[in-house]
């Protein structure tokens, strides 16, 4: 490396050091859920765009949204990540956002009182945005409905999108509902099966259904792990 090439590091390391803080907001949703965000604006009149100070955006409905709040704590700008030369199909690490089905989920999410942001992270991880997903154990669509969930709502078509999401929803919120409203366990529940909850009080001790957890929340909750 020449020594002007060498400046230009140094130079661009002190910027970032000294960087002034940039101004932010927080997202106050009608679930009381809040989100940091960098800034908002409003399309088509009804919709909502959040750039999310994470990384990313979410687009909803605006009646989602309660209120923005200045943040009065300023913060600075996260450093860039270097991109990956090769990477999984369906990135399950940064900010949620809510997709090509997203006025659906939102549509039916609210119906049954359930957090649409919940819904669109678990859709993520269950399927990747494929209505036409199948698992080896027979899970279909885009939340991954088994065989006797789809039977249970009378799904004829477990691959139409909006089917499966009315069902998967109401399937969620049934969960959310016998677990006191506590989300992990609730999610818990949906990957494991609501027997394995009750039989370790908890969380199973499975990985996978840990794993399964963790990452849905952190799409649905920027920010936490």
């Amino acid at each position: 490396m020449t020594s002007p090439q060498k400046a230009c590091l140094a130079a661009a390391a002190l910027a970032l050091v000294f960087a002034s803080p940039a101004a932010a907001e927080i997202a106050v949703l009608g679930s009381g859920q809040t989100l940091l965000i960098k800034s908002h604006h409003i399309i088509d009149g009804d919709r909502i765009v959040l750039q999310l100070r994470s990384g990313g955006e979410v687009t909803c409905d605006k009646a989602l949204v309660e209120k923005i709040l200045p943040d009065e704590v300023p913060y600075k700008e996260p450093e860039q990540a270097p991109v990956q030369a090769d990477g999984p199909v369906v990135d399950v690490s940064g900010p949620v956002e809510m997709g090509p089905y997203g006025e659906i989920i939102t549509t039916v999410a609210q119906t049954h009182g359930v957090d649409p942001l919940l819904v669109r992270a678990l859709i993520q991880v269950e399927s990747g945005d494929r209505p036409t997903a199948r698992s080896t154990k027979g899970a279909m669509g885009l939340m991954q409905l088994m065989p006797s969930t789809a039977r249970l709502y009378k799904v004829r078509n477990p691959y139409d999108p909006k089917a499966n999401i009315a069902a998967g929803v109401k399937h969620l919120k049934a969960l959310l509902d016998r677990m006191g409203g506590a989300v992990d366990l609730a999610l818990a529940a949906y990957n494991a099966g609501e027997g394995a909850v009750k039989k370790f009080n908890g969380i199973p001790p499975y990985q996978e259904t840990r794993d399964y957890v963790r990452r849905i929340l952190s799409l649905a909750r920027p920010g936490s792990r």
